[in-house]
């Protein structure tokens, strides 16, 4: 196991990712922040950060169908944020963690009307939430 070291550029990253744990961020927008908030830390030592949360399980790292860019959340209440399914609000990227229930009977129906076996980690189902349905 790696050692865990308390640096600055940790700090900013984990207290950013803790203040905004229900939405997604692309590592540019992360390091836009840290860059924002503290001088003298470099876009190397943000990804290392990133890649040390993501092996340690605090950082879950995605990729969104027709996007480029790798997207991270910080999932600290969800360890096992690799085994169940998300929706995430397209308006304010909000993440929802889905019940094991709904996921089971939505893969069930899946398997069983289509034939096809989904991959409930790599799912992302994506609609608007109720606090941006109420904006418009």
């Amino acid at each position: 196991m790696k050692i865990t070291y308390k640096t600055k550029a940790r700090e900013i990253i984990i207290s950013y990712l803790k203040a905004n744990s229900n939405k997604r961020f692309t590592a540019r927008e992360i390091y836009d922040y840290v860059t924002a908030n503290a001088d003298g830390i470099n876009r190397t030592t943000i990804y290392r950060n990133l890649d040390r949360l993501c092996e340690q399980g605090d950082l879950t790292k995605f990729k969104e169908p027709n996007q480029d860019a790798w997207y991270f959340q910080y999932s600290e209440e969800h360890k096992h944020c690799n085994s169940h399914m998300h929706a995430q609000c397209s308006e304010c990227g909000r993440i929802f963690h889905l019940e094991s229930d709904f996921v089971e009977d939505f893969e069930k129906k899946l398997q069983d009307s289509y034939g096809l076996n989904v991959s409930a980690s790599k799912t992302i189902i994506i609609g608007v939430c109720d606090d941006c349905n109420k904006k418009d």
